[in-house]
C-alpha cells in the first residue's frame, strides 16, 4: 500500500513540481493539498496558476485545497508524510506542529541550520539523518523535521563531495540562477530582460553556511561543520530553469584533471546502491565539450536529478575550476525532498 502524502504550499512553483513528480510514484501518492487561506476550499485548478509545461493532472485539479494547518489537513484525509514548500516565515511554526505527529520533509529555510535538524543530500551525508532520533527525543515528537538545502547549495555540495578525497581547503562560487528560483511571479520582466541582477536576498549566506553543515561530520550527538572557507556571489539571469555555477577550488593535494574527472564520474551514493525510485544512475555527469553544460540542453539530465559538470580545468590562482548545472526546481527542490523521503522510508526512519 502506498503512503499518503500532504503537500504544504501546493499551489506554488515547488508545490507543482511535487505534484508532477509524485504522479505514478511507486511508494507515495498525494492525499491532501494544502496552501494559504486564500486558496483553501477551492478546487486545485481554481486556486493554482499552473506554470509547468506538463498538463495539470485531472484528478489533482478536482481536489479541494485546504488550509495548511494540522487540523485542516487531518480533516481532509489520512496522511503518512508531509512535504513542505511553505515560505520560511510561515514554515517555522507550521512545520513544527506537523512534526509532532508526522515526518516532515521541508524545502523551507526556516529549520536548516538548527542544531537538531538534519540538512540532507542523500548521496552526500546520509548519516546525518540519524539526527532525527535526537530531535524526536529532545522535542518529544512522534515525527520529525528533515530539511533539504537551498537549490544552489545542493549542486555545489554534490560536486564538492567527491573532491573531499583530495582535501578541500577553499571554495569560491559564482552563480547564474534561473528565474524559477524566485517563484511566481518572481522577477519583474523590466528588471530581467536585457539584464543580470547581481543580488538574490540571503542566497550567498545560505550557500556559505549550509555547505559547511552538509559536508560536516556527525559525531553521534551533533554535526561539526567542515573547516573550509567558502565565498559565494549570486546572480539572477534570464533563464527559466537551471542554475549554473562557476566553481573554483583549492585542494590540499594536486590531482591531475583526469583524476578529478574520474572522481566525478565514479561518484555514487546510498540512493544509487539502494536503487531508490528518484535516484539518478549518475549523480554527476561529466561533459567533455568546451561549451557545456548549458541550461537548455543539460538541465533535464536523468529527469532533472543529475548535476552536469563541464570545463574542468586547472586554476592558476587555486587548484581546479569547473562549471556545474542543476535543475533548480527538480534536483534543487521537489526532487531533493522526494529522494530524502524515499531514503528515510527505505531506512525505516518512520
Amino acid at each position: 500500500m502506498k503512503r499518503k502524502v500532504a503537500i504544504l504550499g501546493a499551489t506554488g512553483t515547488v508545490g507543482q513540481r511535487f505534484i508532477q513528480l509524485l504522479q505514478n510514484h511507486p511508494w507515495f501518492e498525494i492525499g491532501v493539498l494544502a496552501a494559504s487561506e486564500r486558496s483553501a476550499d477551492k478546487k486545485y485548478r481554481e486556486a493554482c496558476n499552473w506554470i509547468l509545461e506538463s498538463e495539470m493532472p485531472n484528478d489533482i485539479g478536482e481536489m479541494t485545497v485546504v488550509n495548511a494547518d494540522v487540523k485542516s489537513v487531518e480533516k481532509a484525509g489520512n496522511i503518512d508524510i508531509v512535504f513542505s514548500s511553505l515560505p520560511a516565515n510561515i514554515a517555522n511554526q507550521v512545520e513544527e506542529e506537523f512534526a509532532k505527529k508526522y515526518p516532515v520533509f521541508s524545502k523551507a529555510s526556516a529549520h536548516r541550520l538548527k542544531e537538531d535538524v538534519p540538512l540532507i543530500i542523500p548521496e552526500v551525508n546520509p548519516d546525518h539523518l540519524t539526527l532525527v532520533s535526537i530531535q524526536k527525543k529532545k522535542r518529544g515528537w512522534n515525527g520529525f523535521i528533515s530539511t533539504d538545502p537551498n537549490c544552489s547549495t545542493i549542486q555545489l555540495a554534490i560536486t564538492l563531495k567527491p573532491l573531499m578525497v583530495f582535501g578541500l581547503k577553499k571554495v569560491i562560487v559564482s552563480t547564474m540562477q534561473a528565474l524559477s528560483g524566485a517563484g511566481y511571479p518572481g522577477v519583474a520582466s523590466m528588471d530581467i530582460i536585457d539584464n543580470i541582477v547581481p543580488y538574490i536576498p540571503n542566497e550567498e549566506e545560505k550557500i556559505e553556511s549550509e555547505t559547511l553543515k552538509i559536508l560536516g561530520n556527525f559525531d553521534g550527538t551533533k554535526i561539526r561543520p567542515i573547516n573550509i572557507k567558502i565565498s559565494a556571489s549570486c546572480n539572477r539571469v534570464n533563464v527559466k530553469d537551471g542554475h549554473m555555477e562557476c566553481i573554483f577550488v583549492e585542494l590540499e593535494k594536486n590531482p591531475s584533471i583526469e583524476e578529478v574527472k574520474e572522481a566525478f564520474k565514479n561518484f555514487r551514493g546510498v540512493p544509487q546502491k539502494l536503487k531508490l525510485p528518484s535516484a539518478p544512475d549518475n549523480p554527476i555527469i561529466v561533459r567533455e565539450e568546451p561549451n557545456r553544460p548549458q541550461p537548455r540542453f543539460d538541465r533535464d539530465a536523468c529527469k532533472g536529478m543529475s548535476i552536469v559538470v563541464g570545463r574542468i580545468q586547472r586554476d592558476p590562482a587555486l587548484t581546479i575550476k569547473y562549471i556545474c548545472l542543476g535543475h533548480n526546481t527538480i534536483r534543487g527542490a521537489a526532487g531533493a525532498a522526494l529522494l530524502s523521503a524515499e531514503f528515510a522510508t527505505k531506512k525505516r526512519y518512520f
